[in-house]
């Protein structure tokens, strides 16, 4: 299993990369467009990752995730969610066994999109800026969730693509990835709940929890 210290080791080099060119300013978030690829999700503190391929409707906000089968990652999640944003609800999906769950989200927040309280804190680049080609400009916004108190730094290219998401919570810390980005829906029918979950009845939540796409890595 990857040891914490190469996991902040990383988080140090991804951090020493940056080159602030720019100091913060105010402007208004920007909306991520519809998108299709591939994420990784790191918690640092437990040294569980997951890499899987992911579908996501800015318009009508929801969003598919389905881990993949890899050796890259010794302590990986199996996962598989399907995101209703706009209607406040989730469904942890199990296609082998022809099986789901529906449960409520009391966070909507997750790693492709910025919160509209977002504060801009510097434009950077990636890379350098003296080798041609060999950089990419983008920008850095941060902010607190209000719902989880989770603080959070999102990084996203000039034209709002995010390439990464860090967030930290009491002794908690997610890194996100983002990878091999296509700006469409490539998919759709993966945004489209499977026959065997329909009717579903929601899951009662219990006391004190706080279900969103985050909290499936903590």
């Amino acid at each position: 299993m990857p040891s914490r210290k190469m996991y902040s080791a990383v988080t140090l080099f991804v951090c020493l990369c940056l080159t602030a060119t720019t100091l913060a300013d105010h402007h208004e978030p920007c909306h991520s467009p519809s998108m299709t690829g591939f994420l990784t999700a790191v918690n640092l503190n437990r040294g569980i990752a997951a890499m899987g391929t992911y579908t996501y409707d800015s318009v009508a906000e929801k969003l598919r995730f389905r881990t993949n089968e890899t050796e890259m990652f010794n302590n990986s999640l199996s996962l598989d969610v399907l995101m209703f944003f706009e209607e406040g609800v989730f469904y942890k999906i199990d296609s082998k066994n022809q099986s789901c769950e529906k449960k409520s989200l009391q966070s909507v927040q997750h790693p492709l999109e910025i919160p509209s309280d977002a504060k801009l804190l510097s434009t950077v680049t990636l890379g350098s800026v003296a080798l041609e080609g060999e950089g990419l400009k983008a920008k850095i916004w941060q902010g607190t969730l209000p719902v989880t108190k989770t603080g959070y730094t999102i990084t996203t290219t000039v034209g709002c693509l995010p390439i990464s998401a860090l967030y930290t919570c009491d002794s908690t810390t997610l890194l996100f990835s983002n990878l091999q980005v296509e700006t469409e829906v490539k998919d759709p029918d993966l945004l489209t709940l499977p026959s065997f979950c329909e009717g579903e009845p929601l899951e009662e939540t219990p006391e004190g929890t706080v279900n969103s796409f985050l909290n499936e890595f903590i």
